[in-house]
């Protein structure tokens, strides 16, 4: 037996099913109905607890090709029913043995719409997943934990270069998920990574054709550093901004940011691209979106809303090659209708 121990004092019972011992992180919830690997393997998801919706999990196994990072990434993983066998003609391996051998902590059996719910009604929160019933001083101790920079937690320790093709595209690494990389290879690209902290003058010394800003986890106003850099680039280059890419490319262009109830996160998401009147369904995964009125309408323009909420999910400088959206258009796991925006970002290498 296990529980889940959320900061309003709240308790679901359940059973353990991953690595033994006690982990804590911030509860959040994914809609989607596949994807398991891509999302525990997206470094987004660094520093946090993830509920999956979708009832049954596991039953298509993990393997070697859908992961988005080294491993792992989350710091638990909630399901309400887990397949102990797996069937499917790339599984390597079941669910269970893949999440003891990278250590993460896991539970099954509690109801995850409940805790859904919760989520929805109250807002993201921190919680812990423990063998045992916390004591009364851990629970205490909940509401006092938050993860400050994680982007320094999975950013890569130093630069390095994918070989592609003629063009060369600089991508600043908050986070960055491997179908990302891929997807800028696949167009004929030389990729040049750079670690989140990198100055706009390194990069530039490098003479890219382009900048991407990658996906990445935590708020983005953590990332001062990364802003300043942004702030330089956008001047010199194309950039395209994905996911906390987009909110620091907000944040650089005088806008401001603020945190989500409880974010979006799944791969079914319904997306408004304003300039094709044409409507998307996407992958996203952030916690964080752009104030409305703080986006400056003499220089900016929205070019994509979220058909849930409203939010921003798009925009793009009106006097500079520079654009971004909220979520991920390589998509993994998830639709692929909207890869159209790194043609897009080729397009204005050519125009530049």
């Amino acid at each position: 037996m296990a529980v889940l121990a959320l900061e309003d004092g709240t308790v679901f019972h359940g059973e353990s099913f991953g690595a033994d011992g006690a982990v804590t992180g911030e509860v959040v919830f994914n809609t989607g109905m596949t994807g398991y690997q891509e999302i525990l393997t997206d470094p987004s998801y660094c520093g946090q607890i993830v509920t999956m919706t979708y009832p049954l999990i596991g039953n298509y196994g993990v393997n070697h090709l859908d992961r988005e990072s080294a491993g792992p990434q989350v710091r638990g993983f909630i399901v309400r029913e887990y397949c102990e066998y797996p069937s499917n003609w790339q599984s390597e391996g079941n669910l269970k043995d893949y999440l003891k051998t990278n250590h993460i902590m896991a539970l099954c059996g509690i109801d995850t719409r409940a805790l859904t719910k919760k989520i929805r009604e109250q807002g993201t929160m921190m919680g812990m997943i423990a063998e045992e019933m916390p004591t009364k001083e851990e629970m205490d101790s909940l509401k006092a934990k938050r993860l400050s920079n994680p982007v320094d937690m999975v950013t890569t320790k130093k630069p390095y270069t994918i070989p592609g093709g003629e063009k060369r595209v600089a991508v600043l690494d908050f986070g960055i998920k491997h179908n990302i990389l891929q997807s800028l290879v696949n167009r004929g690209s030389t990729v040049l990574v750079y670690p989140a902290r990198t100055d706009a003058e390194t990069i530039w010394r490098d003479r890219p054709d382009a900048v991407v800003l990658s996906n990445g986890p935590g708020d983005p106003k953590d990332n001062r550093k990364a802003v300043e850099t942004i702030r330089v680039l956008m001047d010199r280059l194309p950039i395209l901004g994905i996911c906390l890419g987009h909110q620091l490319l907000a944040l650089a262009s005088g806008a401001d940011t603020e945190r989500l109830k409880y974010g979006h996160r799944g791969c079914n998401h319904p997306v408004l691209d304003l300039e094709r009147n044409r409507v998307y369904i996407t992958s996203q995964n952030h916690g964080y979106t752009i104030v409305e009125e703080s986006l400056r309408r003499d220089q900016a323009e929205v070019t994509h809303r979220n058909l849930n909420d409203g939010s921003i999910e798009g925009f793009r400088l009106k006097n500079k090659p520079v654009f971004s959206v909220q979520f991920h258009p390589e998509a993994c796991p998830g639709p692929r209708d909207t890869a159209y925006l790194f043609d897009r970002l080729f397009s204005l290498m050519k125009g530049a």
